[in-house]
């Protein structure tokens, strides 16, 4: 039985937008919050490291909060939907509705409208705090290592709540350096931190800025029209799209084109041949996956939500078909009931709409460790590099792109691209080298792989944790299945340098107990100058 691991998106609540002169009175309030927190935990969890003073623990928190704030947030701010104040464009959103003051000036790219009506004025955009690791304006440190690091973590991932058998490891993003490690040639069940892998793989295999697209042609032999599937599980019939590729606009307009060749009346079908094999994970019947297949509207969910374990019909395909039936009757075009079928290369093309890029697709899978999209990604790769698209093909995909990219891969097994699968198996310093590489600034393509990571306390599945730790700090990708927690992202340390770690832990038994051991040694790494 998989324990679900994803919650309600309750995102953002600092005012992150004002950097520069602005930023630090913000920054002192979020200060005078975390500052206390992280000390009560530093001595509460770890009261024998006594290299961290609690006078260090407080310079930490006014010196490294202004810059570990800014930098958990905007690890790169070359690349991905952010812009150059490092605020994630949704999270300015939410922010803006729950506060009514104005957020960092996105401009015209920045996929919002801030001319709506009510929609309060954005404030100014400071200079960028990060233009770039190893860029001219790099200010992050490199970290030693040595046994301090050894003698905060040690004890901490020594706790018998993280199971029989567990493996970590720390790297300094800047010199890739290994500061940290235990186990870290052991393959473990990685569960959802597997989405790193996912992520990276997918950007190399089919570039940040890819769309899947949905589309209709129309057979004039036969007088079918076919709805062909795209592998675009955010596909929406919801109205609103806000900026998905809309059911709704692709019947309008597969309406209008089909009323220009005087048809008024068709026969429905569906194509889902993108992807192949069995549409059923191996976990079965589950409500944190659909059935993955390359059609359905809003990842087939039958109550309203967006993120989390939700109910999903039994047929996705046919019931999105079944609604596009309907706004197609909205335009006049009668159709039959809806059926499955392959579209030839005698078709017609009449519409299509296309998903958001790549980047926004692999920020929203990782941010709300969504599978779904998870296991799409899986499957476009597997479609670009010529392999079959399937559970299988999807895996042995993944390893050949991270494969090219030089990663160690050594015990690796790819089994799916969301972690549901516990066949699945990765090693600490795989997951850190991820993370580097995603980090690398000859690599922009990959940026999207750090810009999803949920914040501490503040976004996706990190959004109810960190209440006395490292909020804000902390970036992480969570992972959990019955007797599997894992943790693994970046996290800026008491002297301002800008670390990735990984946590995996095998054999827990209590997950609210490891989850929050894990979390120990994620604040307890950020509270560490370790000299």
């Amino acid at each position: 039985m998989v324990v679900p691991e994803l919650r309600p998106w309750r995102a953002a609540k600092p005012r992150l937008a004002r950097v520069a002169n602005a930023v630090r009175p913000c920054f002192a309030r979020v200060t005078a919050v975390t500052g206390p927190r992280v000390t009560r935990l530093v001595r509460a969890t770890k009261p024998q490291v006594t290299r961290v003073a609690t006078a260090k623990t407080w310079q930490y928190t006014t010196g490294a909060a202004t810059v570990g704030l800014a930098l958990a947030v905007v690890v790169v701010t070359a690349a991905g939907p952010w812009d150059s104040s490092g605020q994630r464009t949704a999270e300015r959103d939410w922010a803006a509705a729950q506060e009514g003051g104005g957020g960092a000036d996105h401009g015209s790219r920045s996929g919002t409208s801030d001319a709506a009506a009510g929609a309060p004025q954005p404030a100014p955009s400071a200079a960028s705090v990060l233009t770039g690791l190893g860029g001219a304006a790099n200010t992050v440190k490199s970290a030693p290592a040595g046994q301090a690091l050894a003698g905060v973590l040690n004890p901490l991932l020594n706790d018998p709540a993280l199971g029989a058998r567990h493996a970590a490891a720390v790297v300094d993003v800047t010199t890739g350096k290994h500061l940290y490690g235990t186990g870290t040639h052991d393959a473990l069940t990685p569960a959802s931190t597997t989405k790193i892998a996912t992520a990276v793989a997918a950007l190399s295999a089919l570039g940040p800025d890819h769309r899947l697209t949905t589309r209709t042609v129309y057979e004039p032999d036969t007088e079918e029209l076919i709805l062909v599937g795209g592998g675009d599980p955010t596909l929406t019939a919801r109205k609103g799209s806000r900026g998905l590729a809309d059911l709704r606009t692709l019947a309008r307009e597969t309406a209008a084109a089909l009323k220009q060749r005087d048809v008024r009346q068709v026969t429905l079908s569906y194509d889902t041949t993108l992807y192949a094999g069995p549409e059923r994970h191996p976990i079965g019947v589950n409500d944190n996956l659909a059935p993955v297949t390359a059609l359905m509207a809003d990842e087939a969910r039958t109550d309203g939500s967006t993120s989390g374990p939700a109910p999903r019909v039994t047929d996705p395909a046919a019931e999105a078909t079944r609604t596009f039936a309907g706004f197609l009757r909205d335009h006049g075009i009668r159709t039959t009931s809806p059926g499955p079928s392959k579209a030839t290369d005698r078709a017609d093309a009449l519409a299509t709409v296309s998903s958001p890029p790549l980047s926004a697709l692999v920020e929203r899978m990782l941010t709300n460790s969504d599978n779904d999209i998870a296991e799409a990604l899986a499957r476009h790769t597997a479609v670009a590099t010529g392999e079959r698209a399937d559970f299988a093909g999807a895996g042995r995909a993944m390893q050949a792109q991270l494969r090219k990219l030089g990663l160690p891969l050594k015990g690796t097994v790819l089994r799916d691209g969301s972690g549901l699968n516990r066949d699945n198996r990765l090693t600490v310093d795989l997951i850190t080298a991820l993370l580097l590489k995603a980090a690398d600034p000859a690599r922009p393509a990959l940026r999207p792989t750090l810009t999803g990571l949920p914040v501490a306390g503040f976004t996706g599945t990190l959004s109810d944790r960190y209440g006395d730790g490292a909020a804000g700090i902390v970036r992480a990708k969570t992972g959990t299945l019955t007797g599997v927690n894992a943790l693994a992202g970046t996290v800026v340390n008491q002297d301002g340098r800008l670390l990735a770690f990984a946590f995996l832990a095998t054999g827990t038994t209590d997950p609210t107990a490891a989850q929050t051991a894990l979390d120990r040694a994620a604040t307890a790494l950020a509270a560490c100058g370790c000299r």
